[in-house]
């Protein structure tokens, strides 16, 4: 099924995506107890960095990254972080984390004066970097489960990592087009 006929239904009670490929991530837990899912979170990441091909992310977001493999993991190691979804260079999505659950994708951040984003967010991690623009693949699988999310969760706002974690965080980046996504969930 295209992910643009989704419907609220296919997520299931515990927030799993039925139209998604599911890899669950032991880097998640509980939202405090009455936490409204408020806020969808755009991210980016590579690894190494500028690389597309490969399992880098999911093994990173499932613990089995090789911290050997490449230089820059060793920046990185032991790093223990988590999206809810994300969504590879040829729109291909998986999931890690049930939406109901807290995934470890936002760090330190603050939204309109509430701290921990990660307590009432979802993470969505796109594959590219800050200085490459993103593919059709991506925005035409991004559009679709933004809307479906806000269907289905009170969502005020999309947001991108830059914009709850400023000076720490540059992520989407400035090749992230969010006209077009605005133009698409509207």
């Amino acid at each position: 099924m295209p992910l643009s006929a989704l419907h609220p239904r296919i997520l299931d009670a515990l927030g799993w995506l039925s139209a998604s490929r599911r890899l669950p991530s032991p880097n998640c837990d509980a939202r405090p107890e009455g936490t409204a899912i408020e806020l969808i979170v755009i991210h980016n990441i590579s690894l190494p960095p500028g690389v597309f091909d490969g399992d880098a992310v999911i093994d990173l977001f499932t613990n089995r990254l090789d911290w050997d493999a490449h230089p820059y993991y060793q920046g990185i190691r032991g790093l223990r972080v988590s999206a809810h979804f994300f969504i590879r260079r040829d729109g291909t999505l998986i999931q890690f984390v049930p939406c109901t659950l807290r995934a470890w994708h936002a760090g330190a951040s603050t939204w309109q004066g509430h701290e921990r984003c990660n307590d009432f967010s979802v993470g969505i991690e796109l594959e590219g970097t800050d200085d490459q623009p993103f593919t059709e693949a991506q925005y035409a699988a991004l559009a679709p489960l933004v809307r479906l999310l806000k269907q289905a969760y009170p969502i005020q706002a999309v947001v991108g990592h830059s914009d709850i974690a400023a000076g720490r965080k540059t992520d989407p980046g400035p090749h992230f087009d969010w006209q077009r996504l605005h133009a698409q969930i509207a």
